[in-house]
């Protein structure tokens, strides 16, 4: 099988499910029990959250476990909104951000708010200023993801919130960054985010566990569960220790030559793009920088068709999000590209494990049907 859909999920190595077994058959031990068990339990979660807070670069109380991604993104703006109640109900956010936010929005707005969407330019990019034109007064968040998981984009995090420090500095900034952990800068003190979502299952771990970073301008944050207590009270219920094992493990594979494993994917995708480049009709999507992540449109040819074709012969590509299941992106609507083109968009993403022997095989299918199947759009 050659795998070229890192941004939906990442293969798990087997020292990070090695960890997890560990915990799950020898470290059961629950973190709030009171004997030795639970003790070096509630020990060895510190010592992850330790290990996945300097990897983000902020400090261990800072750093909250949650489920997923989706529950970060969640809790983030419900609790931005909750803080600023008194400031206002107005929320500003991007036509192409993860359906957690945007679904998250839509269900702010059945309780009053006013959100406004930002739509990128063709290219999929996104200014400063763009954000910052559309904050008010009454702007309570402003949620800007890090990097777009389908086009690859960057987004200005950073100069967006210096631009909110001066232009209302009581508004809220919250940055998805589940697709930039360990691919591009994040430090929460470089991006000047109040927020910041991770995920484990993007990075080598497991699926089920990520983290929410909370800064020190979020003021007695609403807590997401109330119950027992885990979480310095923001976050009830039993810590997940086998999957926060395992994201810590995969944080610590990931760290260890980071830079060159970085450089190794940009040269993966630039040689991607470039023999890409060489099938007829197909057409870079977006102007994205991330290492990882590349858009491209066998234009006439419709997505679906091309991702069932290219399964068949063992080679996992995607036509975007692995959240639509087989809907037509919101992320190229948002981008305007024609119809014919939109409709044949496909994603491919890398990972450090991934070699232009991959790229070579996936190249031919692509060219294979283009040349041996009509265009249908």
């Amino acid at each position: 099988m050659i795998y070229l859909d890192h941004a939906a999920t990442t293969p798990v190595p087997r020292e990070v499910a090695d960890a997890m077994y560990s915990v799950l058959t020898e470290q059961y031990g629950n973190p709030s029990s009171q004997y030795a068990l639970g003790a070096d339990m509630k020990k060895q979660v510190e010592s992850w959250r330790k290990t996945i807070a300097a990897a983000l670069g902020c400090d261990t109380k800072q750093l909250f476990f949650t489920s997923c991604g989706t529950e970060g993104d969640n809790w983030a703006i419900q609790a931005a909104c909750w803080q600023n109640r008194h400031v206002g109900k107005h929320i500003v956010t991007t036509a192409v951000e993860h359906n957690a936010v945007l679904e998250t929005c839509k269900w702010l707005e059945k309780q009053g708010y006013e959100v406004t969407y930002l739509a990128p330019d063709g290219n999929g990019d996104l200014s400063a200023q763009q954000v910052l034109d559309a904050v008010r007064p009454d702007t309570a968040v402003v949620s800007v993801m890090l990097v777009n998981n389908e086009l690859g984009n960057v987004y200005p995090i950073a100069e967006i919130a210096k631009g909110l420090a001066r232009k209302n500095p009581k508004t809220l900034l919250h940055t998805d960054a589940v697709q930039g952990f360990l691919k591009v800068p994040c430090s929460p003190k470089a991006l000047g985010a109040d927020f910041v979502t991770i995920s484990a299952h993007k990075i080598g771990g497991p699926k089920g566990v990520g983290a929410l970073y909370i800064g020190p301008r979020v003021r007695n944050p609403r807590p997401l569960l109330a119950g027992g207590g885990q979480e310095s009270g923001l976050r009830s219920g039993t810590e997940a220790t086998a999957q926060i094992a395992g994201f810590a493990k995969a944080v610590e594979l990931r760290m260890n030559g980071l830079q060159e494993k970085l450089s190794q994917m940009a040269d993966i995708k630039a040689y991607a793009k470039e023999q890409l480049s060489t099938i007829p009709d197909l057409q870079i999507i977006g102007s994205g920088t991330a290492p990882h992540v590349l858009s491209v449109a066998l234009v006439g040819w419709p997505s679906a068709n091309i991702v069932t074709d290219l399964s068949s012969q063992g080679i996992c590509i995607s036509a975007g999000s692995a959240c639509h299941q087989g809907k037509l992106s919101h992320v190229v609507d948002a981008i305007r590209l024609p119809k014919k083109t939109g409709q044949s968009v496909i994603r491919l993403s890398v990972g450090p494990e991934t070699t232009k022997t991959d790229i070579d095989a996936c190249v031919e299918a692509l060219r294979k049907h283009h040349d041996t199947r009509m265009p249908m759009l």
